[in-house]
């Protein structure tokens, strides 16, 4: 007997022969029948049990949430309301589910994102949250396949390095053996690495770790990094392969818009390219346009940014930033080198990625580390191969969750990650 999902059931013709595994949801109760509503990772059934001909295992108080295994027949013209409907013949519990659940999977209650959390495994159960993992898998799909089709070769950097990716404090100290060693915090250096060793073009999918004191719905102290590079490019060539990759993977979680709106009420809106490009300078005279002083040599504050992105429907670049706000591996405007040739993908006031061009002259190099006040020696294993013919080269980086959370309309990152890490939570 072959094994089906619930969702393969609408195409099957009556009284097809099925072999099911899930989980009990809920069980109800007449004088003559048994209803069980039987659930697995695609959707609802409900097994329809008649009291005078039933022969198995006794099924009126199984617990919900128990692991069950149900053979039966397909009925195309049952009544339910649940979903499709079988007939069992059988019905094999797996495991026994404890009572009380400590989290409801199937009643209309609401618990708090502690709760939900410290009992993720049943968490996941929910048709809500469950697909919220299946969007971010097709976004990444559909960014992979971006990737492949322009010539991009997968690649995977250490995650344990001797020295800080971009300065600061914010890094992880971890025991090495007799050494110091850090979590990285991008493998920034080593894709650029690679760039110049002939692989003109590399991506990265992996996890990516900031030491920093956040405590917001925007922030995680481990997520998950799409990152690229690009040889022979500037960031004006990494910019539009950002903006196709984005809308190649919201395509791939349109071709499921429905789900998601069943079960969301989130409608999946597939973006129009080109993004538009506002500069850094631009975003700051419309702020005094509209009575915010922004303050020089400082980022933009959330209130500075809601504003920015008052004037945008979507997806969007601010271009050009200041040299003091960016990495010491940011090229310079050649035409003042106060700014850089880099940009923010922002999705109104929200941040997603980062990137730019980079600077592969090794003597601008070495003269940028000395210009952020760090020590050119600790960095020697990257210096090295802009010594040999370093191409030039853009890319960027993308927080896969934060992107998830901007399609899906989360108010909370955590709920786009399965077990999070913020500044709070190292379990489950």
């Amino acid at each position: 007997m072959r094994l089906f999902s619930v969702k393969e059931l609408s195409d099957l013709k009556e009284d097809t022969e099925v072999l099911l595994h899930g989980w009990v949801q809920e069980t109800r109760t007449t004088k003559n029948l048994i209803f069980v509503v039987f659930r697995d990772h695609t959707g609802l059934a409900q097994l329809t049990i008649r009291r005078d001909s039933w022969n198995g295992i006794e099924v009126d108080n199984i617990p919900r949430e128990s692991a069950i295994s149900v053979s039966g027949t397909f009925m195309v013209h049952g009544k339910s309301k649940t979903g499709p409907e079988i007939s069992p013949s059988k019905i094999t519990i797996l495991n026994i589910a404890g009572s009380p659940l400590p989290l409801a999977v199937s009643d209309p209650v609401n618990s708090d994102i502690e709760t939900r959390l410290n009992n993720r495994f049943l968490d996941l159960r929910k048709r809500e949250v469950g697909i919220i993992f299946r969007v971010e898998s097709d976004l990444l799909w559909g960014i992979r396949k971006h990737m492949s089709q322009n010539g991009f070769t997968e690649v995977h950097t250490p995650k344990i390095v001797g020295t800080s990716t971009e300065g600061g404090s914010d890094l992880f100290a971890v025991r090495y053996f007799e050494k110091e060693a850090f979590l990285n915090q991008s493998p920034q250096l080593y894709k650029e690495i690679l760039v110049s060793s002939g692989v003109n073009r590399v991506f990265e999918v992996g996890p990516a770790f900031r030491a920093e004191k956040h405590n917001t719905v925007r922030h995680l102290n481990e997520f998950t990094s799409i990152d690229i590079e690009m040889a022979f490019s500037d960031h004006n060539d990494a910019m539009v392969m950002l903006e196709n990759a984005v809308r190649s993977g919201i395509l791939e979680v349109s071709a499921g818009e429905r789900e998601v709106k069943e079960a969301l009420g989130v409608e999946v809106k597939v973006p129009e390219v080109p993004f538009p490009r506002i500069t850094f300078e631009e975003c700051v005279d419309y702020l005094s346009s509209k009575g915010m002083a922004h303050r020089d040599g400082e980022d933009f504050s959330p209130d500075e940014l809601r504003i920015i992105g008052e004037r945008f429907t979507g997806f969007y670049f601010i271009t050009r930033w200041p040299a003091s706000l960016r990495p010491f591996y940011t090229m310079p405007d050649p035409d003042d080198s106060n700014y850089t040739n880099s940009f923010d993908l922002q999705f109104r006031e929200n941040e997603i990625t980062s990137g730019a061009q980079r600077v592969h002259d090794p003597e601008m190099l070495r003269n940028r580390f000395l210009a952020k006040g760090l020590n050119p020696d600790d960095f020697s294993f990257y210096l090295e191969a802009f010594r040999y013919g370093m191409p030039p080269h853009a890319g960027w980086g993308l927080g896969l969750e934060r992107l998830t959370m901007i399609v899906l309309g989360l108010k909370n990152i955590r709920e786009a990650t399965v077990f999070p890490r913020d500044r709070n939570r190292i379990s489950p």
